[in-house]
């Protein structure tokens, strides 16, 4: 049986009696939680404004768009941003995923109004300067071109267009150098003016600071933020079933180590088979040294650089994926042997040994996660992007032991088809 959480981690477990969740009469969500035990402050939050809302012509906007926001605002340079947050020893900065532009940032208590105040110019002001807007793309383009001769990166690439077709999923986040070089200041400009607003901003604070005192200065600075005719992201079409293997080789010349993806689809973070299915994948490739897969394929078979499995599970979709790095002429090696590791969970499931372990390690992770101010802030985003509800860890627990063997060979069976999978790979 898994090791239970003791009582004295158990109440130091966010809960619904230490968060505080409040809205703004803007519609930004501010989630709270004090922490006495250090003297700083760690802050998390997103909004819709992800790659969902491009152009095909236009692909990497968003993230460009998130890249560029602490260039420059009204009142800052991007010089005098750096030399603020430097002189404190502050921290903050962006990113963007498909559906949102993420945040987060750190400082000591007393500096919180000037991250604040930093946070609040970079998403409400930004003049996206043009000098600077030009340094930023030659920096993209770059890592473009990195992607390009990297498989690992080609092969997931490649694995999401055939995975996903032509849904807005398969498109790649950071876009393509043509897309890159097609976006202009007035495109960065019209996209901030869109689609950057208080409504569905979510914001958490974590660390020395009341639960007012943060409402407060959150108020202060994001409080008077208004946006007319925010846009909401646009409905998205159907996932089409994958029904036979389909295959895709990348051929990257003068490779000496081939990368291959091979998955499914998965589920939503929300599916009650989340877990069951997690824990399948714990067992095929996560715990331990990776798991089944790692044991057969890299430890006995010396066939691959590392090779696990992930599941990737959001509020619309998931994948799960085994990802393996290989000499070239052991490729389809390796294929074979992964494919033959997925059949054996789909028939036989895990024994309960291995369930009991994967277990064990879930529950006694968990207080790791609130080990630092930072961790706690990303657990507070998570509950709140996926409705998971304010007493989700102190339930999780008896959510992880509650999953059967047969519940975990249920899961699997439902996802991973071996005569129907996506396998993409990347080298010579």
């Amino acid at each position: 049986m898994a090791k239970p959480i003791s009582k004295t981690s158990k109440k130091s477990l966010p809960g619904p009696e230490d968060i505080f969740r409040a809205t703004l009469p803007n519609g930004i969500t501010l989630l709270v939680r004090s922490n006495f035990n250090s003297p700083s402050v760690s802050m998390s939050g997103y909004l819709p404004a992800g790659s969902i809302f491009e152009s095909a012509e236009k692909l990497g906007l968003a993230d460009f768009v998130s890249s560029a926001l602490m260039r420059g605002t009204q009142t800052q340079t991007f010089d005098s941003i750096y030399n603020k947050l430097e002189s404190v020893g502050a921290g903050l900065g962006f990113d963007s995923s498909v559906h949102t532009a993420s945040f987060g940032g750190r400082s000591l208590v007393e500096d919180l109004p000037l991250l604040l105040q930093l946070l609040s110019e970079s998403l409400r002001e930004p003049t996206f300067p043009k000098k600077e807007i030009e340094k930023l793309r030659a920096q993209l383009l770059t890592g473009l071109n990195i992607r390009a001769q990297d498989t690992a990166d080609m092969a997931a690439l490649n694995f999401d267009k055939l995975l996903y077709g032509d849904h807005p999923y398969s498109r790649p986040s950071d876009g393509y150098a043509e897309t890159i070089q097609a976006i202009t200041q007035a495109d960065l400009r019209e996209f901030h003016r869109r689609h950057f607003g208080p409504q569905g901003l979510v914001l958490a604070i974590v660390g020395a600071i009341t639960p007012k005192k943060a409402f407060d200065a959150v108020s202060r600075f994001l409080g008077g933020w208004q946006v007319t005719g925010q846009k909401e992201a646009p409905a998205l079409p159907p996932l089409k079933p994958i029904l036979k293997t389909v295959k895709r080789h990348q051929a990257i010349a003068d490779k000496s180590q081939s990368d291959l993806v091979i998955g499914v689809f998965g589920p939503r973070r929300k599916d009650p088979d989340f877990f069951a299915a997690s824990l399948a994948n714990s067992v095929l490739g996560q715990f331990g040294m990776m798991g089944r897969i790692g044991e057969v394929v890299r430890e006995k078979s010396g066939l691959a650089y590392y090779a696990y499995s992930s599941l990737s599970s959001g509020a619309y979709s998931g994948s799960w994926e085994v990802s393996a790095g290989v000499n070239p002429k052991n490729l389809q090696k390796a294929l074979d042997l992964i494919v033959k590791e997925l059949k054996r969970l789909t028939k036989d499931g895990v024994t309960k040994e291995e369930l009991a372990d994967s277990q064990a390690n879930y529950v006694g992770r968990l207080p790791l996660a609130f080990e630092s101010n930072g961790g706690v802030a990303g657990s507070l985003i998570n509950i709140e992007k996926y409705k998971l509800g304010l007493d989700f860890y102190q339930r999780y627990e008896g959510i992880v032991n509650g999953v059967t063997r047969a519940e975990v060979v249920e899961a699997a069976r439902k996802y991973l088809n071996p005569n129907a999978l996506v396998i993409s790979t990347a080298g010579p």
